[in-house]
């Protein structure tokens, strides 16, 4: 698990901290504490979009 490195960790502003923006269902985060892989893990951050824009 590598959270910090996830296109889905984001900064909350309400609760002022960083979160999974991912809403897993109950299947979901039972395979991820099983596997200890999250399947909506994307490498990456939020610059990485524009840098293959230009």
């Amino acid at each position: 698990m590598d959270c910090e490195n996830c296109m889905n960790y984001e900064y909350d502003e309400e609760f002022e901290e960083y979160c999974c923006s991912i809403n897993m269902d109950e299947d979901d985060y039972v395979r991820f504490l099983h596997n200890k892989q999250c399947p909506y893990f994307r490498f990456g951050d939020e610059y990485s979009i524009v840098r293959k824009q230009n």
